[in-house]
């Protein structure tokens, strides 16, 4: 019996592979379509609303891309047991891409289809990101199966609505998605910023303080509550200033001003603080200084957008063997997603009447960004690691 994987390629060797191969050409087609799209030169029967459709698939596919090409790596880390088959493995990718085209085919497949092979995603990468850990007892970590499932609950809420099974639920699935997110961000952020920068400064060591990491996080996750709640001004903005203060203070127990001479530590922090820069403009956002959505694109293409580049970029190096060290061409792809969110976010929110010519920026820096993300590690993800090992 000849137990070879089908997909016996080096992309399919580990979960990092495919899936940050797939976020970064994922992160280049849907900004563009998009970009077509709100200019109005490209007009493509879809199944989501224009606007939805451009909040899920950046937070339900590109985002949940790199999220899934990580806890697929992690997990093996943590638990020393395979997650996922090459086969497995190629399978999911194909349901990840699937959920990705087939409501541009609307006209020819039921609504019902298109939902059901989105939503399924997400509860299939919870299973393969469990089975490991509760082999092994790991149940300390079942929080991000669990994060995983409620990303899938509040998925199946945006389908609802716009199956016509609910009258709003579009909205609030993205905003409760984004939420998660950002809290799934925050608890990795915890384990692996003081790591890496340990491991990226010889000499450092970072004070660790679980009390405050969970203080920070109950209080992040309470400002999208209290978005969600529309609760008052007063309140809102207290609660995202604590937000804000207790974060500074997490992150400053990790800090050490020689992260400014590693690309791979300083794009890590930088993203961090687009976070918490969210969480200041939603406080000027509860009094209408702002646009709500410039806060939420802080979170986003600065928070979201930032830290995944950084992640993606580190995680590939030290998975295949390779130095961790950052080339010229992927430090100018961080400061390039930098100023795509200071043209997305900042500068409109000091000079609206330009609003479009920033955001007109703002998208080629993106693109530019994820152009040289997808020219440097095309190679390091399809070929085998450097050093022979498997992974």
């Amino acid at each position: 019996m000849n137990d070879k994987p089908v997909f016996d390629y080096p992309l399919f060797a580990m979960g990092f592979r495919a899936f940050f191969a797939l976020a970064g050409l994922s992160a280049l087609a849907l900004i563009a379509l998009w970009n077509a799209m709100s200019k109005g030169a490209l007009h493509i029967d879809n199944y989501y609303p224009a606007t939805v459709w451009h909040g899920h698939e950046m937070l339900l596919g590109y985002s949940t891309a790199v999220i899934a090409g990580f806890l697929l790596t992690a997990v093996r880390n943590w638990t020393g047991v395979q997650t996922v088959t090459p086969d497995q493995l190629a399978s999911l990718s194909f349901l990840w891409i699937y959920g990705r085209v087939t409501p541009f085919y609307s006209e020819l497949l039921p609504d019902v289809l298109i939902a059901m092979i989105d939503v399924a995603f997400l509860p299939a990468l919870a299973y393969f990101v469990s089975k490991p850990m509760l082999k092994t007892g790991q149940l300390k970590n079942q929080i991000f199966t669990l994060l995983l499932l409620a990303m899938a609950l509040a998925n199946a809420l945006l389908h609802a609505e716009i199956l016509g099974v609910s009258e709003s639920g579009a909205m609030a699935g993205l905003n409760l998605v984004l939420a998660i997110i950002v809290m799934m961000i925050l608890v990795i952020a915890g384990r692996v910023f003081p790591f890496f920068t340990e491991r990226g400064l010889s000499g450092v060591i970072c004070i660790r303080n679980p009390g405050l990491d969970v203080a920070a996080i109950v209080v992040s996750l309470a400002v999208f509550l209290g978005l969600a709640f529309d609760i008052s001004a007063t309140l809102l903005t207290t609660v995202a200033v604590a937000a804000v203060v207790l974060n500074v203070m997490r992150v400053s127990g990790w800090y050490n001003p020689r992260i400014w001479y590693v690309p791979l530590l300083w794009v890590l922090y930088v993203g961090y603080g687009w976070l918490i820069l969210g969480f200041v403009l939603v406080a000027l956002a509860a009094y209408a200084l702002i646009p709500l959505a410039l806060a939420l694109h802080a979170f986003t293409v600065g928070g979201i957008g930032i830290l995944t580049l950084g992640m993606m970029a580190r995680v590939a190096l030290g998975h295949t063997g390779r130095a961790l060290k950052a080339s010229n061409m992927m430090a100018l792809a961080f400061v390039l997603i930098n100023l795509a969110a200071l043209f997305r976010v900042l500068f409109p929110a000091l000079l609206p009447a330009w609003y479009s010519g920033f955001v007109m920026v703002s998208t080629y820096s993106w693109l530019a960004a994820f152009s040289l993300f997808a020219l440097s590690y095309a190679s390091i993800l399809t070929q085998p690691r450097i050093d022979g090992e498997a992974g």
